[in-house]
């Protein structure tokens, strides 16, 4: 299988040893590293702005022998550039009618295609217009003469090599209000190329690379970004060379400033995502109905040199896809998302005018988060947390561990507590339907769940109040849930939390020491145990210890891979094959092919079998970028065909 068949696009940003003025020495380090991006399998090195000549040059800009040789040294790039069967944009100047552009000189086989630089700087430290004309002024003119051979020129080129498409700007041409690549990515482009000569002042790379990251989300692109470095003039400036390269605003590569020695980054685009996050996105695609111009669409063929199968990616996988990778973005984040289901819960209470919340404490996970943020909502109102009614109700696998943490819980947050049984409701039940109490079936489990609904329903009727729902994101998207049992509620905060995240916003609340009563006794150590209990439904009986015997993740796999898959599949649009190579990626050492296999054949199995029961789900806030809320994210019939998605998981290797 190529890299084709998933989706990814390999480029490289180059930073090359430059003299200025020095044609000879400039081209021989341009050639190092185009074969040096082709060992690491780029299809694409793009190069600085100028490197050719250097950007410095100043007034020599008008010799004719300097402009000579910078004609001359193409024709040894273009060479090169065959001879590594890569694609490759370089900075040079080039003569044209008269004229002098700064010029991206795009290479592939023995092809050439020059794209002149449209906005040329002519403020503070920039003189251009001194020595450059801008593509403005040739907007007539289709071609230019290299080497004694005519090649296509102009800024309306976009280079078609199968779903990956190409255009070029020039440094300054990123910095304006519309700037070309916007207009390219419009009318197709999914890849934009920027050849750069920006100096470094003080302040200006966190900028440049905030600039970088929007530009490419917002144009929902891929964006290859290389500066010009070391070698450049220090006459006035200092060039500390940029190798950037972003999809849809976020960093897949960035290389170190202020190197003496060249430097190359090298990432894998996922064009596959862009063009999903594309046709997801309508008002992107509306945008032609405006902005829709004339493109020259030039057809390529690129080399295929990666085997992803057996190769490392070059980009980063996230291994827990919902949860903030750095530790300081993961507290703001959490108390971002907490915010959210605080005040969705405000406003359905305030709107209904009701003042008492009924909830399952089970002791358990979900539970436990529906509560802290029942606490929050209900502190904020300026209501009494007594209003809040904590209902545990063991069963036949009830353990003393979450038994024990749901009351210690209640307790220490200073919410109303009850306790009541199901056992004795559940087995007159069993009695009333004819059912075996030894039999632990679905029957078994499923009418401890519906009996423990029918509880949290009537003691709401009971003192007017509303049921809040627990069940998060992964259980929806697993249906692991019991229909008309735990499923439904009057409102769910948890509704689009996974699991994975559901772990870290419990550790959140523990860390932040949230005061469960005036005295400022706080439920640390509680919560702390609650991260810690095996995940479990605790509806079929414990072992003689009294510990949990049916754990979750021994049934229906583990939730960090069921995450992964649920993510992937609805945020990027991808297909097992493509989500079992990166899961085989990022857990490698963790999961053996099989088990990933095993568990991504489930995953896909009940997510299409379950949809039922998320085509009828309670009111929740949207928390994250992935729900599978009915009435917004996610809407599927409850009867479509799983038969692709479990043919491909078939034929995935071990």
């Amino acid at each position: 299988m190529n890299h084709y068949d998933y989706g990814y696009f390999r480029v490289a940003a180059a930073v090359p040893r430059v003299n200025v003025a020095d044609v000879r020495a400039n081209v021989n380090s341009i050639v190092e590293q185009l074969e040096l991006a082709s060992h690491h399998g780029a299809q694409l090195v793009v190069l600085p702005e100028m490197c050719v000549t250097g950007y410095t040059c100043g007034d020599l800009l008008g010799n004719e022998l300097l402009l000579d040789e910078a004609e001359r040294a193409l024709a040894i790039v273009q060479k090169a550039v065959k001879t590594c069967g890569l694609m490759a944009v370089v900075g040079a100047p080039v003569r044209c009618q008269g004229h002098l552009f700064n010029c991206a000189v795009v290479m592939h086989d023995d092809r050439m295609w020059v794209v002149p630089k449209t906005y040329i700087p002519n403020y503070k430290e920039f003189y251009e217009k001194r020595w450059f004309a801008s593509a403005l002024v040739a907007r007539g003119i289709k071609s230019v003469t290299v080497n004694g051979r005519e090649v296509p020129f102009g800024t309306d080129m976009i280079f078609d090599a199968g779903r990956v498409r190409i255009a070029v700007e020039v440094c300054e041409d990123l910095w304006v209000p519309i700037p070309p690549s916007s207009l390219a990515a419009i009318n197709g482009a999914n890849v934009v190329v920027n050849i750069s000569a920006s100096n470094e002042v003080v302040g200006k790379h966190g900028y440049l690379v905030d600039m970088i990251k929007h530009q490419s989300n917002h144009s929902i692109l891929g964006y290859v970004y290389a500066s010009a470095g070391y070698g450049e003039s220090t006459t006035d400036l200092v060039f500390a060379g940029n190798a950037i390269i972003a999809e849809n605003g976020t960093l897949l590569k960035q290389g170190e400033r202020f190197l003496a020695e060249p430097q190359m980054q090298v990432a894998d685009i996922d064009i596959e995502a862009i063009e999903n996050e594309r046709r997801v996105n309508g008002s992107f695609g509306d945008s032609l109905l405006q902005f829709a111009r004339s493109y020259q669409h030039v057809p390529i063929e690129l080399e295929r040199h990666v085997d992803y199968e057996h190769a490392n990616l070059e980009r980063t996988v996230r291994r827990l896809p919902f949860v903030p990778e750095d530790d300081n973005r993961l507290s703001s984040r959490c108390e971002e998302i907490v915010n959210i289901q605080t005040e969705g819960l405000m406003r359905r209470l305030s709107f209904t005018h009701t003042q008492k919340l009924v909830l399952g404490i089970s002791g358990g996970l979900d539970s436990t988060l529906a509560l802290m943020v029942a606490c929050r909502a209900f502190d904020r109102l300026g209501l009494s947390r007594r209003g809040i009614i904590g209902i545990t109700m063991p069963g036949m696998g009830t353990s003393d561990r979450t038994h024990s943490n749901a009351l210690q819980l209640m307790e220490q947050l200073g919410v109303t507590v009850r306790e009541i049984s199901i056992a004795a409701a559940v087995s007159q039940h069993f009695k009333d339907i004819g059912h075996d109490p030894d039999v632990h079936d679905v029957t078994y489990e499923n009418s401890q769940a519906r009996e423990r609904t029918q509880i949290l329903m009537d003691v709401a009727n009971q003192c007017g109040g509303m049921v809040l729902g627990t069940g998060d994101l992964s259980e929806l998207a697993l249906g692991w849930a019991t229909y008309n049992g735990d499923h439904m509620s009057m409102y769910n905060v948890n509704g689009s939390i996974p699991k994975t995240l559901a772990r870290h916003l419990i550790k959140w609340f523990a860390s932040s020491g949230v005061p469960s009563t005036p005295s400022g006794i706080t439920i640390h150590e509680t919560l702390l145990d609650v991260l810690h209990t095996p995940i479990s439904p605790e509806l079929t009986p414990t072992d003689s210890a009294g510990n949990i015997k049916q754990v979750t993740e021994d049934i229906i796999g583990p939730y960090e891979l069921h995450d992964f898959f649920l993510y992937n599949m609805l945020r990027h649009g991808y297909g097992p094959r493509k989500i079992y190579l990166l899961a085989c990626h990022v857990f490698e050492g963790e999961y053996t092919r099989a088990i990933i296999k095993h568990w991504l054949t489930t995953f896909c199995r009940r997510f299409f079998a379950q949809q039922f029961k998320r085509s009828c789900l309670p009111d929740g806030p949207k928390v994250g970028n992935v729900s599978l809320s009915p009435r917004g994210d996610w809407r599927m019939p409850s009867d479509a065909s799983s038969a692709l998605w479990l043919a491909e998981c078939e034929q995935l290797p071990e």
